[in-house]
């Protein structure tokens, strides 16, 4: 049976779904005929940017997993990094930004679900969640409410379910503003002789619907998630899907008993474009097709038509390859967990996806048409116009703070750098009991039973440096995420990235991505640390401007011994406080070279001076892997007590977080030759503030000597509050009673309930 006697589908229709003229017209040519109505919304979302990465594809390439991936056995659900001992580790990060925008709990709570998914349909069983998060600024109602909502979603959605959330990051910035910006990564631990495929192979086999009943929530989900937001954004609620964390509890369980039987051929989650996405994308792995009959997929509502159906994205579902003989079996196994399990089709030779209602067939396509053959666009990229002026701003007239103790605090009370614990204490970080450094510290860190190691993970990016440089940028947020898993004794392994921009068809837009991504693929090949999973968010713009390039970065480090991981407080009077950094000295001179320049793009210059301009620090990659290797040596012999990496804000924010976290004070000296506020405040790249005993500065210096990077004494540990003098004058001496107020009370509305005010 075939389909026949098509009529053309109206340009109004189809480009209310996303499909231009050259686009409809290509599917005509590859179909033969004209779509039906079913089909033409099966390509509109699986040629959306959102799945069929039309326009980042080429760009993608420059990573070299991704490149090997889609030119041989095609991507999978999720990355998988290995960690020895059979066993490795699968991690994901991806955007949940437009959905969150308009309905930001559920969209955040299945946000998590569907990273979990991609998780367990791996045959892996969740460890870890973390997110990646950005808001505009608190004091305006829209932004604080999707902050609230936003991290009460991640909370219920990731508590509920029985995953620790156990770290990430906050930023506000004011392009953040009506479009915020919601990653969510999820890793999971698996043996390597145990991972499942999203492969639909076996002539013959069933293909089931496991999970929750198909409703018409998150339909064109993908396609929404293709377009910038605007003044209609809100009556999109239809298009954003409804999680139960409960139900997908018992799909975990039930998914990985029914992998673990051996009778699961394949697996892929239902995420973006639902059913079309799923069955399509596994049918083209495998090289074969597929027929199924929408009448067989359970609904939760009446009279929904195919269409509707294969582009529902509900959520807690996944479609089974499983075989044909072990249906029973398999089916036996979902039932004992309450979890509905429904044959809906079988595995064909044709390489086409049959669509059925009941009798009648509805849309019949290539499969790979689908999965692998989105057009690609190569797009004008146009360096912005904005950047020249950015980066020649003349930093050298940005004037000292009248009083450096009012400037700290300052910095400190801004909310990207504040504390984040009114949001990480909505997350149970000890479900799995694997948790070992949680929230605040550098990376958290996570033990593997059965083993001596030990895992660290951690989310990373700062906007505004990609926003003045987005090639520079991106690399140090993959420099960065390495550091802080070097300071919890961790060494990077692997990555997975979820790349935030704007509009694509914009010139400017489309150099920022590119130039971030040449960043990210060389800096990860650098640092033996590739991308192996991510995901694309473009269009992240509302009308009155763009979000900042982000490019977030989720980072795994490996601990061989779990016990030698390190955190950032400072622990005991009287240890010595040491600057770890690339050298940076001038030649027969031990002053610092004038780091006036590594103010650009600080949390000082907009905090104080309301400045967004210059260029990011200066990044030398082979000095930060050098000092990533002193580091772990130094924390692996014991020799280096606390580390904390010197990053936004610069020294002092880092010397001041360190006091507040070990509840102990500290006297530091600094030197500088250009202004006490770049001593300060700068955020030079490369450093790292660490504390050691009195007695061991010898075995540190031996390390530091070995690795080639400089270490400077900047003092020592003690008393209920932190000085720190530069070039001999004490220019701050503040308790770390009040440094802690400001710091753990600045989200607005908290500093209303204690009274503190900064």
């Amino acid at each position: 049976m075939s389909i026949t006697d098509t009529k053309p589908i109206e340009p109004k229709e189809y480009k209310e779904m996303g499909l231009n003229e050259a686009e409809y017209n290509e599917i005509v040519r590859v179909l033969g005929r004209h779509p039906t109505y079913t089909e033409v919304g099966m390509y509109s979302v699986m040629w959306s940017e959102h799945c069929g990465y039309k326009y980042s594809r080429p760009i993608l390439r420059l990573f070299k997993k991704y490149r090997e991936a889609i030119d041989g056995a095609g991507l999978e659900n999720a990355g998988i990094i290995d960690i020895g001992d059979g066993l490795g580790v699968a991690m994901k990060i991806e955007s949940h930004n437009h959905p969150s925008a308009v309905e930001p709990f559920q969209s955040a709570a299945t946000g998590i679900g569907g990273m979990l998914r991609d998780i367990f349909t791996m045959g892996a069983r969740p460890i870890a969640a973390l997110n990646s998060l950005r808001f505009g600024p608190l004091d305006e109602p829209r932004n604080r409410y999707l902050f609230e909502q936003v991290i009460a979603g991640l909370g219920y959605y990731g508590n509920a379910v029985g995953v620790p959330t156990v770290g990430g990051e906050v930023y506000f910035e004011e392009c953040y503003s009506g479009n915020c910006l919601v990653n969510a990564m999820a890793l999971g631990l698996i043996r390597h002789d145990e991972v499942a495929y999203a492969r639909a192979d076996g002539v013959g086999n069933s293909v089931l619907i496991v999970g929750s009943y198909t409703g018409r929530d998150g339909i064109h989900g993908a396609t929404f998630a293709s377009v910038e937001l605007n003044e209609e954004s809100e009556s999109k609620k239809s298009n954003v899907q409804m999680g139960d964390p409960f139900v997908e509890n018992v799909l975990i369980e039930a998914t990985l008993e029914a992998i673990a039987s051996g009778f699961v051929v394949g697996i892929q989650d239902m995420g973006a474009a639902g059913i079309t996405c799923s069955t399509c994308e596994t049918s083209a792995k495998a090289g074969t097709g597929m027929r199924i009959d929408v009448k067989n997929v359970p609904t939760r509502e009446e009279c929904m038509t195919p269409y509707e159906i294969m582009l529902s994205e509900s959520q807690e579902r996944m479609l089974a390859i499983v075989q044909k003989d072990k249906v029973d079996e398999v089916t036996a196994i979902f039932k004992k967990w309450g979890v509905p399990a429904n044959v809906i089709g079988e595995v064909t030779d044709d390489g086409l996806v049959h669509v059925y209602e009941g009798d009648d067939l509805v849309a019949q396509v290539p499969a790979k048409s689908l999965a692998d053959d989105a057009p690609t666009y190569q797009l004008e990229a146009k360096e912005p116009a904005y950047l020249a002026a950015l980066q020649n701003y003349d930093l050298s007239q940005v004037s000292e703070p009248a009083d450096y103790n009012e400037a700290l605090l300052a910095i400190l009370a801004s909310p990207s750098i504040a504390s984040k614990q009114w949001a990480y204490e909505q997350f149970d970080q000890t479900l799995l009991t694997n948790t070992v450094v949680a929230p605040g510290s550098n990376a958290a860190v996570l033990r593997i039973r059965g083993t001596n190691k030990g895992i660290g993970v951690v989310v990373d990016c700062n906007g505004r440096y990609c926003y003045l440089d987005p090639f520079v940028g991106a690399q140090i947020a993959v420099a960065e995420a390495a550091r802080n898993l070097a300071c919890s004794g961790a060494k990077a392994v692997g990555a997975t990235d979820c790349l935030n921009f704007g509009n694509p068809e914009r010139p400017d837009g489309f150099w920022q991505f590119k130039r971030a991504v040449e960043g990210l693929a060389e800096a990860c090949e650098f640092f033996d640390a590739p991308i192996v999973s991510g995901n694309v968010s473009l269009y992240n713009e509302t009308p009155e401007m763009a979000v900042y390039p982000t490019p977030a970065i989720g980072m795994l480090g490996l601990l061989d011994d779990v016990e030698k991981h390190c955190t950032s407080e400072f622990k005991a009077e009287g240890d010595v406080v040491v600057l770890i950094s690339g050298v940076r000295f001038d030649e027969g001179e031990k002053l610092p070279v004038c780091e006036r320049e590594s103010l650009g793009g600080s949390e000082y210059l907009k905090v104080i001076h309301g400045i967004v301009a210059g260029r990011p620090p200066v990044l030398d990659m082979e000095q930060e892997k050098r000092v990533h290797g002193a580091l772990l040596k130094g924390i692996g012999d014991g020799v280096i007590k606390s580390a904390h990496d010197c990053a936004d804000g610069g020294l002092a924010v880092t010397l001041a977080e360190s006091c507040i976290a070990g509840g102990i004070g500290a006297d530091v000296k600094l030197s500088a030759n250009c202004g006490p506020s770049a001593a300060l405040f700068a955020e030079t790249q490369s450093r790292v503030v660490v504390s050691v005993e009195a007695e061991k500065l010898g075995l540190l210096r031996e390390i530091v000597d070995a690795y080639r990077v400089e270490s400077t004494i900047l003092g020592t540990v003690g008393g209920d509050a932190m000085t720190i003098a530069v070039n001999d004058v004490e220019i701050i001496n503040v308790g770390v009673s009040e440094l802690d107020s400001c710091w753990r009370n600045a989200i607005p509305g908290k500093m209303a309930e204690t009274g503190v005010e900064c």
